[in-house]
């Protein structure tokens, strides 16, 4: 099994983008290289990644991996996998999921439910950056599980933060996905859809 030298992320925004140009030099060996390609949402992304990948199907190397993140938003997990699946499965390309050996070509990950919720799940980063938020939040009702919060991750993240005197006019996600991404740690996190999200990039790895 060749393993991977180089990732080609896609996603969805900016804020995603920046939180991982700040957490993959952590989290790859020294000599990977990564690329981080956003589009202008998730409708966006979708709609246009049939014809993406079968673009890095003509050319990818045995040494590339492809990562396609999204946010499950209100959407059946299930539902949305199967369409990413299918998506890569259409272009030609072998997926992690769909694959039994490690020669896959691209994995499907999802962010339950959005990108906010990876912050949630290392809350000990969240205050290395905001020294001023509770240690108490994860233990709060609501909160115990990132992947399972309701009523939308970021206007939660948005509201804990406000509460401690922090963007007062607004969550800065851009600036906090790169402040963030350079802190959280894939070992420490409760987020199931982070750790899974990170053992496949090291996984590719080894």
């Amino acid at each position: 099994m060749t393993s991977a030298q180089h990732f080609e992320l896609l996603v969805e925004e900016p804020s995603m983008e920046a939180f991982l140009k700040a957490l993959l030099p952590r989290l790859l060996p020294q000599d990977r290289t990564f690329q981080v390609h956003s589009f202008q949402g998730k409708p966006d992304l979708l709609g246009k990644l049939g014809a993406r990948l079968r673009a890095y199907s003509a050319w990818l190397p045995a040494n590339y991996r492809i990562v396609v993140v999204v946010d499950r938003d209100q959407e059946d997990c299930r539902l949305l996998k199967q369409r990413l699946e299918e998506i890569s499965a259409n272009a030609g390309l072998r997926s992690r999921t769909a694959t039994d050996d490690e020669r896959w070509q691209v994995v499907n990950r999802i962010a339950i439910e959005e990108l906010e919720a990876w912050y949630f799940g290392d809350w000990q980063a969240v205050r290395e950056v905001y020294s001023r938020v509770s240690a108490n939040v994860p233990n709060r009702q609501g909160f115990r599980g990132p992947d399972a919060i309701a009523g939308g991750t970021w206007e939660a993240f948005e509201r804990v933060l406000q509460r401690h005197r922090y963007f007062s006019t607004g969550l800065r996600k851009i600036e906090a996905a790169r402040k963030l991404g350079a802190e959280i740690d894939h070992t420490r996190s409760t987020s199931r859809s982070f750790s899974v999200f990170c053992q496949a990039i090291v996984g590719a790895t080894a």
